[in-house]
């Protein structure tokens, strides 16, 4: 597997930033073959799929939700910018128990002199602890809700039969009032 030249010469400039990435990232080429990942990503695989990953196409190692009919590198391709997709669920490939995982999406496009695409880069940022406390959170919430709610009805209900023993006492009252005044006269 020969890299096109541009996408060999963008391997070797981004080398000299790529660890300022710290989300988990790889570059394909344009048949989605991965060439080139960093240390989280490879961190991610079960280690019988980080083995040979070069050469593997992205949608081999990681399942996305998007890979099938919206892959983020082919709408980087297709709009030739760079696009960002938020909560895209997934699943690592070859792990038994595989959990689902969320992800914020980021794709560029690589491009040759001609403007040619030639590959992408795309960034993988693992929010699912975050989206397992917002749902949590979320949750939380609607309990609340709830407890407020079933508390406001119990108040109007006791304050509803209190209101009504209230008035059976001063009708009470009247009553025995006139009684006493009956045994006075």
């Amino acid at each position: 597997m020969e890299a096109h030249p541009a996408l060999t010469q963008f391997l070797t400039e981004f080398k000299r930033v790529a660890n300022a990435i710290v989300d988990s990232y790889f570059i394909v080429d344009t048949e989605r073959q991965i060439v080139d990942f960093n240390r989280a990503f490879f961190a991610m695989l079960p280690r019988q799929v980080a083995r040979g990953l070069k050469g593997k196409r992205c949608f081999e190692v990681i399942e996305l939700n998007i890979c099938r009919n919206e892959c983020i590198a082919q709408q980087c391709w297709t709009d030739n910018r760079h696009v960002r997709l938020d909560e895209i669920s997934g699943k690592v490939l070859g792990e038994p128990d595989a959990k689902d995982l969320r992800f914020i999406l980021s794709a560029v496009p690589i491009t040759d002199e001609a403007g040619q695409h030639v590959g992408a880069l795309e960034i993988q940022r693992n929010v699912t602890d975050e989206a397992v406390v917002q749902v949590k959170y979320q949750e939380m919430l609607e309990t609340e809700a709830r407890e407020r709610e079933r508390l406001a009805i119990q108040i109007r209900t006791r304050t509803k039969e209190l209101l009504e023993t209230n008035q059976l006492l001063l009708k009470t009252q009247k009553e025995l009032l006139h009684y006493k005044k009956g045994l006075s006269a």
